[in-house]
C-alpha cells in the first residue's frame, strides 16, 4: 500500500507548489497550492481538466470571462480552451487539479 500526501508527491515540472498525487495513461490528479498573489499563467491543453477547491478561493479565466472558484467547487475546462487562474486573496488556495488524457 502507498498512501500519497502532499509532502511525498512527486513535484510537477513547473515553478508552482503542484505535487502529483495520481498518475496513470488515462489521468493524474495535481495538489496545487497556489500562494497569494501566485498566477497560473494563461494557456490550454490537448485534454480536459477538472478543477476542485479544496480551500480558498481563485479567479479563473476560461476564453477571456473570468469567475471566481470558492471551496467545494468545481469546474471542467474542455480541452484547447486558453485559461489562467490567480490568487488575489491574502491567503492560500488548494485545489486539485484533474488532467483526463
Amino acid at each position: 500500500m502507498n498512501i500519497i500526501t502532499p509532502e511525498n508527491a512527486e513535484k510537477v515540472p513547473f515553478a508552482l507548489n503542484g505535487r502529483k498525487m495520481y498518475s496513470s495513461p488515462t489521468a493524474e490528479i495535481v495538489h496545487l497550492t497556489l500562494k497569494p498573489g501566485e498566477t497560473v499563467d494563461r494557456h490550454s491543453n490537448p485534454f480536459d481538466v477538472v478543477f476542485y477547491m479544496l480551500e480558498g478561493e481563485a479567479t479563473i479565466e476560461i476564453d477571456g470571462v473570468k469567475a471566481i472558484l470558492k471551496t467545494d467547487c468545481c469546474l471542467e475546462v474542455k480541452r484547447d480552451r486558453p485559461r489562467g487562474m490567480s490568487n488575489n486573496t491574502g491567503k492560500d488556495v488548494r485545489i486539485l487539479v484533474f488532467k483526463l488524457f
